[in-house]
């Protein structure tokens, strides 16, 4: 049984890896807890299916995956994107952001990815909006900010950062809906106050 296991689990992990990371609902075939084969079923009548443990009846929950991100504004006035080093959207532009770590303040992850991915030191102005699309794993805060200091550089997940006049924002080169559609709510002046 131990050995069929690992298999298994090297096998989760091997699917899960083959496909988009944004899309992993069907990445689990087994059971996290005892290596059984994985079901999708109706556990109540008013909820989508839901991943079941055919061997132990564990009910495997694929929760959302939350991201943040910044519009930052330089002291120039122009706006602060990345062209993405990796996939999905290898080579198009967004503004900076990633994922939240489990038990981390959105806001603090926001200001983190900020310096990770450009370099930059800012402070979060207000709440741009969320973003979440139907089928989708991610939810997407989005901040405005401006930049208090730092030099503008790239990591290993760009190609490039630049400043970039709002006239020159390249529409038809972004590589996400949701950044596409928080860049046109800031430039529309949409702002929220940030919830404490």
């Amino acid at each position: 049984m131990r050995a069929t296991f690992r298999m298994d689990i090297a096998t989760n992990y091997t699917v899960a890896q083959m496909l988009h990371p944004h899309d992993d609902s069907h990445a689990y075939r087994f059971c996290p807890r005892c290596g059984g084969p994985l079901e999708r079923r109706v556990v109540k009548a008013s909820e989508p299916e839901r991943l079941v443990c055919s061997a132990c009846g564990f009910v495997f929950y694929l929760d959302p995956k939350i991201a943040v991100g910044t519009i930052i504004r330089s002291e120039s006035g122009r706006l602060v994107l990345v062209r993405r080093a990796i996939e999905p959207g290898y080579g198009k532009w967004v503004f900076p952001g990633g994922y939240v770590d489990r038990g981390e303040p959105l806001t603090l992850a926001a200001v983190r990815e900020a310096r990770e991915e450009c370099g930059l030191d800012i402070r979060l102005d207000a709440l741009v909006n969320i973003y979440s699309y139907a089928g989708r794993a991610p939810v997407i805060v989005v901040y405005a900010a401006t930049v208090l200091g730092g030099t503008l550089l790239v990591d290993d997940e760009s190609l490039e950062a630049a400043e970039i006049e709002t006239s020159a924002i390249p529409w038809n080169d972004l590589a996400f809906r949701s950044t596409s559609e928080a860049l046109r709510a800031y430039l529309n002046g949409v702002r929220h106050p940030i919830p404490s």
